[in-house]
């Protein structure tokens, strides 16, 4: 990589009203400086909430206008009062005067091959005519199949994979869901994808084990539930749900429910949860150090299937009831299907999120042996996808699963994260 001053890497990390991606790539960026310490990681993102997570140095955000997708195709402004087309034609030149100042040596596209609406478009086209690998990253799964399929023919996101991009990174295990089987990838384009499995923040020593002893300092036989549904945005009827089937649960099982909303549930959302929780053992947190702590402590874990807490509940081996959200999106719910189907955690669908049914599915899981599997997880996304990105050029006719994850003690203990999006 071509920089005096240590390679640079250019991340560009499209969510919208959540934290998902930016989660993501945080943890690909510390892997990133973990393994060259001289570089220098400059990630675009657009969270309403600018740069939520914490990272050291090297690494810098820089925040776009956020927009919003309301439906197919169609976006507004979440702040801004000026028409959606004044704020991408702004966003477009801030991306592309970034892509060529910067200077990458890598760029790092996360989930969105021409970003929204088109955007990074320009700046590919920028660096097309430079010396810079250009990265895709993808989570394990986009959406149903036909739906991809139909999106992707639709906006051309083959065409930009085939004109743009040197390699596409799979967050995620082939033989969990196939990418290319399940989307109908084009022959052509099948060398390029390479899977990594799936990425994840490495556990804390000792995790769990102090937020643990102090939530249960009242009631030390009780069993610990924490309940997560990653930004929160769509949270409000799990964590409802949760409150209302407390008192269904088993009489002679005493349990501690923590309710992480995440930054995004409305007030008045988060109000009536507080009224629903009165006289209950029941401890509401907007967001919390590190995700990781309560995951570990909890002897069930019920949370809706977002990619990073579903991970990061793997990494764990944290016993977990994952609630999908009913749509738009088929994503969360073949995630959890696919996961239940391996003995890994259990799983409800959303058509059945009532308290009396969700009080039986605890209890169940509750009562269950802990997680496991005939063939555990894949782990190694994190380390994998970093590898491959610093191997460079060389690699690009090299498969995923000959790329060679580095040892789990070269990256540093991690920097506490707020609450997963």
């Amino acid at each position: 990589m071509g920089h005096d001053d240590g390679p640079r890497l250019l991340i560009y990390s499209q969510d919208g009203l959540g934290l998902g991606h930016q989660r993501r790539t945080t943890l690909l960026a510390r892997q990133f400086l973990a393994a060259e310490p001289d570089a220098s990681v400059l990630t675009i993102c657009d969270s309403p909430l600018g740069h939520f997570f914490v990272t050291g140095a090297g690494h810098e955000h820089l925040k776009l206008p956020s927009v919003v997708k309301v439906g197919p195709g169609s976006w507004r402004p979440v702040s801004l009062t000026m028409s959606f087309a004044e704020v991408l034609a702004l966003r477009k030149e801030v991306i592309k005067s970034t892509a060529i100042g910067f200077s990458p040596d890598v760029l790092l596209v996360d989930h969105m091959p021409h970003g929204a609406m088109g955007e990074l478009v320009p700046a590919l086209e920028a660096v097309e005519r430079r010396d810079v690998r250009t990265v895709l990253g993808l989570r394990d799964i986009l959406d149903a199949p036909a739906t991809t399929r139909q999106r992707w023919h639709l906006e051309g996101a083959f065409d930009a994979v085939e004109r743009f991009y040197d390699d596409v990174l799979v967050y995620g295990s082939n033989d969990v869901f196939d990418v290319a089987a399940q989307y109908d990838w084009p022959a052509e384009l099948e060398p390029r994808l390479r899977y990594c499995g799936y990425v994840c923040a490495p556990a804390p020593r000792a995790v769990g084990r102090t937020v643990r002893n102090r939530l249960l300092r009242d009631r030390p036989g009780a069993a610990l539930v924490v309940a997560m549904a990653g930004g929160g945005a769509d949270g409000y009827p799990l964590f409802e749900t949760v409150l209302r089937a407390l008192p269904r649960l088993d009489a002679g099982r005493e349990c501690v429910v923590v309710v992480i909303t995440g930054p995004f549930l409305r007030a008045a959302q988060r109000n009536r949860l507080k009224a629903l929780a009165a006289g209950l053992p029941v401890v509401l947190r907007a967001s919390v150090g590190n995700s990781l702590d309560y995951l570990g402590a909890a002897d069930l874990v019920v949370a809706m299937a977002g990619y990073n807490t579903s991970a990061e509940i793997l990494s764990l081996r944290a016993k977990a009831l994952l609630v999908p959200r009913s749509g738009p999106s088929a994503e969360q719910r073949l995630r959890a299907k696919a996961f239940a189907e391996r003995g890994w955690v259990h799983w409800l669908e959303p058509e059945h999120l009532e308290p009396r049914r969700l009080a039986e599915a605890m209890e169940r899981a509750l009562a269950a042996p802990a997680p496991g599997g005939v063939c555990p997880p894949d782990l190694g996304g994190r380390e994998r996808a970093v590898a491959h990105i610093l191997a460079g050029r060389a690699t690009t006719a090299t498969p995923a699963e000959e790329v060679q994850a580095g040892p789990e003690e070269a990256l540093p203990a991690p920097v506490p994260l707020a609450s997963e999006a």
